[in-house]
């Protein structure tokens, strides 16, 4: 291909991330690993381990130790023993290792983020530029926190030791959200990563190890969701912290109801994406692009409620069907993929029979004309259009790269379709008349508002 033809198509030649060091480091741990407890590893008392596989190849990259409730009951009391000489060590104190913390994962961003790729299956450009800086900048951040504690945060005291359970669609982000204001304020930690991605939470535990963190601060129990009812049931856990699904999060609120337990919870969205006619609507295509097709519309907060004045309904629609060709769906560590394979079977399968259902329903499907890689689990970014309000796929998370579409005509229309659900976590304004967009902003039932962008944290 020539230098004019280059320029004519814009198509982008293979650009391929090395796993070499991923490859090593899984290497020289024999492909398997145990259980992170008490500032060691330590094999499972189950004597059993599971398969951490790559979702774009299905190739298994390591072993995994499946925990049982002797592990869990020593993490706790690790925990537990560990949480005296933590809250003594004081703010400064707390704060250098965090600070640690963070600076070995700023040293070892590049293995991170391959392999968080390769155990999640999102593109290399995301776990690059957006999960590890981010995962940096908690702790760098929550060092501070740990300062704050004599000062603006006096009155506040720690907690206990602190169970905590993260899926699997940002395995590394997630964790450190939950670990680093915990340890701050000088809490101990049992975490459980999800069973689909636990090999960046493994080779966070190396890095605590390789800092010197007291022994039983931070501890890693891996395994099937079994593992994180035995954390929840656990008498000497002060405080629960789960991210995942709205029917789990019932679940843990009637477990822990008349406990005592502390309780926080991130569940689901059904986020909407409200665009006027005064909108930019080259601006608002890139808008949707990052609202429901980064991290494969694996997100909490995903724009997956398209709603649309119905006077630029079919030229926006037109311009994000040609934005969908152009697409790029493939290899997660080739650099140039937008859309990356999706975290497990289990996932795809719902994903799968929601669409089917919103066919079924009556709703109108669009794919682009390309195929998906046929060796992993891939989903193609989907397009639905003549959606009733009503509708399964406009009502359920579908937590896949699933764009529902509907129209209104007034403001105030626009307002009742947005509260339309029974989620209220985030929404995404579009339009260039701020008054409109202040006007609206407040009626919106959502905690999180975004203004002509989206997914902005």
């Amino acid at each position: 291909m020539n230098i004019e033809s280059i320029y004519e198509t814009m198509e982008y030649g293979p650009a391929p991330e090395s796993r070499d060091a991923a490859d090593e480091w899984l290497k020289s741990h024999d492909h398997q690993f145990q259980l992170f407890i008490g500032g060691e590893w330590q094999a499972p008392k189950t004597g059993k381990y599971f398969d951490s596989i790559n979702p774009a190849n299905k190739e298994v990259l390591a072993k995994i130790a499946k925990a049982g409730k002797e592990d869990v009951d020593q993490a706790v009391i690790a925990a537990r023993n560990a949480l005296s000489k933590w809250v003594e060590l004081g703010p400064h104190g707390r704060a250098r290792y965090l600070y640690a913390i963070a600076r070995q994962i700023q040293k070892h961003s590049r293995l991170f983020a391959v392999l968080e790729s390769l155990d999640n299956g999102k593109p290399i450009r995301e776990t690059r530029d957006i999960d590890v800086p981010l995962v940096v900048r908690h702790f760098y951040h929550h060092a501070g926190w740990a300062h704050l504690r004599e000062t603006t945060l006096k009155d506040y005291k720690e907690i206990g030791v602190v169970g905590q359970i993260i899926p699997w669609n940002f395995p590394l982000l997630m964790m450190a959200w939950k670990i680093a204001p915990a340890l701050a304020m000088g809490n101990t930690v049992v975490l459980k990563p999800a069973s689909f991605t636990p090999i960046t939470a493994l080779l966070f535990a190396e890095m605590c190890q390789h800092i010197g963190l007291p022994p039983g601060v931070v501890n890693i129990v891996t395994g099937p969701a079994q593992i994180g009812e035995l954390i929840v049931q656990h008498p000497d856990i002060q405080k629960i912290a789960f991210t995942g699904s709205t029917e789990v999060g019932r679940i843990l609120r009637r477990a822990t109801a008349g406990t005592g337990k502390k309780l926080s919870l991130e569940l689901g969205g059904k986020s909407p994406f409200i665009v006027f006619e005064g909108a930019d609507l080259d601006s608002v295509v890139e808008g949707v692009v990052d609202a429901i097709w980064f991290n494969q519309g694996q997100v909490c907060c995903a724009g997956s409620r398209l709603l649309v004045q119905e006077s630029i309904a079919e030229r926006l629609i037109t311009k994000i069907r040609a934005r969908m060709e152009k697409l790029r769906i493939g290899n997660p560590l080739d650099k140039c993929t937008d859309i990356g394979a999706i975290a497990g079977p289990v996932q795809l399968k719902t994903i799968q029979d929601l669409v089917q259902k919103g066919v079924e329903e009556g709703g109108t499907l669009w794919q682009p004309s390309w195929a998906c890689p046929k060796e992993g689990y891939f989903h193609p970014p989907t397009l639905f259009t003549n959606v009733s309000p009503s509708s399964t796929i406009a009502q359920v998370e579908i937590f896949g790269p699933v764009l529902v579409t509907m129209s209104f005509r007034t403001p105030s229309e626009a307002v009742e379709l947005a509260n339309n659900t029974r989620y209220g976590l985030a929404a995404s304004i579009w339009t260039e008349n701020i008054n409109l967009a202040l006007d609206i902003a407040p009626k919106v039932k959502a905690g999180t508002i975004w203004i002509n962008c989206t997914n902005v944290f």
